[in-house]
């Protein structure tokens, strides 16, 4: 399928948008679930019930979206699985990364589901919900959670399709999930006043409707039969052939892990300055993931597209891909912080439970034009880092980052709400700014 793309350096800029535009479409609709929850409970007039969404949304981005890394291990060996000539490569090797995916994601929900009574309230204290926040937190966690196994599943099932090229089906599969989200917590919250369960309630029927799709959709035909072969195949799941599949996601796992630490911390500062300025940053933390989830678009076409270059050692196309993403990657950035610094006010407003919450967002919103410039590179250079299997480094600039993160935290905290973001704009930027130190010595010894 893919060995023809592997003949030549030549950049295919059509490829690019081919890619990048239906997961830029995508990644929107998986937006809209913490911006329709919002929305949603922003009309039931109650700050806290708001500030309590905000929590469970962050408590499962850190439970759930952590393992995310199944998604983006499984892209890139995929692309690379399909790129690479000879007998090691084609639909066999994508099947079987499919199968590995799978099973580490099921056994990841066991584990997650066995230590729920631990984990739960652990997560929920972590992320500074106390009162009445804490209460209807707790309801909307206790349902959520058991969306594990259709997570985990479809995590892999979707990076599977991602590597395959396939956006066509994934934006109508994230489209149509969304779409049954929202359509089923309005239902249950503003026709069937069940508050925050129903939001809860809306998201675990919308995931495993999901599962069901996606699996009826990949399983079929010859990918079906591939991985009938892959599962009868008595190297598949063996550890000693898992090795490679779980070193990559063991960076990636810890990578993410390092991610949603940062992500709580910004939560959990958040909570220590009150339930108002709670539910404003929630605010802003939803809007940042809308832009994100658009510009991961481009992070998608790098996993692709860079780990078909990986794959048939192609270093003159990599280099290629390289900077056109990134070219590409900061013209969106930029037109997105224009949007908002025209339309930040009104956006704000229509998603503020009360007038208080709505003028501490309107104080800070400059941060959000901000925000997609400083994190574009970061996010362009995660997916060429993913693509081309060098998740080691990946974790190392995540780490630093990190770290500079925190001591940006501390040295800005005297300065308020604003210390918060401008600490988070420069954990992009210093992210970015290792990954591109990294990337010369990464490829010259990638690609001996």
């Amino acid at each position: 399928m893919t060995n023809a793309r592997s003949a030549s350096s030549n950049l295919d800029t059509r490829a690019i948008w081919a890619i990048a535009l239906p997961a830029m479409v995508t990644n929107v609709a998986t937006a809209m679930i913490g911006l329709g929850d919002i929305w949603i409970v922003g009309r039931l007039d109650d700050a806290a019930t708001q500030g309590a969404v905000d929590i469970g949304a962050r408590l499962f981005a850190v439970l759930f979206t952590v393992m995310n890394f199944l998604k983006t291990g499984t892209t890139g060996l995929v692309a690379q699985g399909g790129a690479r000539p000879g007998r090691d490569g084609g639909t066999a090797a994508q099947a079987t990364t499919l199968v590995r995916g799978l099973a580490i994601g099921l056994a990841i929900a066991a584990v997650l589901l066995l230590f729920k009574p631990v984990l739960l309230p652990l997560l929920l204290d972590l992320l500074g919900a106390e009162g009445d926040v804490l209460a209807a937190a707790g309801v909307y966690a206790e349902i959520r959670y058991w969306t594990a196994p259709a997570v985990m599943a479809n995590l892999a099932l979707v990076g599977f399709l991602v590597g395959r090229r396939r956006m066509t089906a994934v934006l109508l599969f994230e489209v149509t999930y969304n779409l049954l989200n929202v359509g089923l917590g309005l239902w249950f919250v503003l026709e069937l006043n069940s508050g925050i369960a129903g939001i809860a309630w809306s998201s675990f029927i919308a995931e495993y409707a999901k599962l069901a799709a996606v699996s009826l959709f990949v399983l079929r035909g010859d990918t079906g039969r591939s991985v009938l072969q892959a599962l009868r195949g008595n190297d598949t799941l063996r550890w000693r052939k898992l090795q490679p599949f779980l070193s990559v996601n063991r960076d990636l796992f810890l990578r993410t892990l390092v991610l949603m630490i940062a992500m709580a911390a910004l939560t959990r500062l958040s909570a220590e300055r009150g339930a108002v300025v709670l539910a404003a940053n929630g605010i802003f933390h939803q809007l940042f993931l809308f832009t994100a989830l658009l510009l991961d678009g481009f992070e998608n076409a790098a996993q692709v597209l860079n780990g078909e270059r990986a794959g048939a050692r192609d270093r003159a196309g990599f280099r290629r891909y390289v900077s056109a993403i990134l070219v590409r990657g900061i013209g969106v950035a930029l037109i997105v912080a224009l949007a908002f610094l025209l339309f930040a006010g009104p956006v704000l407003d229509s998603f503020a439970a009360t007038e208080a919450v709505a003028e501490t967002a309107r104080r800070h919103s400059l941060w959000l034009a901000v925000l997609p410039i400083a994190g574009v590179a970061a996010f362009v250079f995660d997916g060429v880092f993913v693509g081309a299997s060098w998740t080691r480094a990946l974790l190392v600039s995540m780490a630093g980052a990190a770290a500079i993160f925190a001591l940006s935290l501390w040295l800005t905290w005297p300065l308020g709400n604003g210390g918060l973001w401008f600490s988070f704009a420069l954990f992009l930027i210093a992210r970015a700014g290792l990954q591109a130190a990294m990337l010369p010595r990464l490829a010259a010894r990638g690609f001996e």
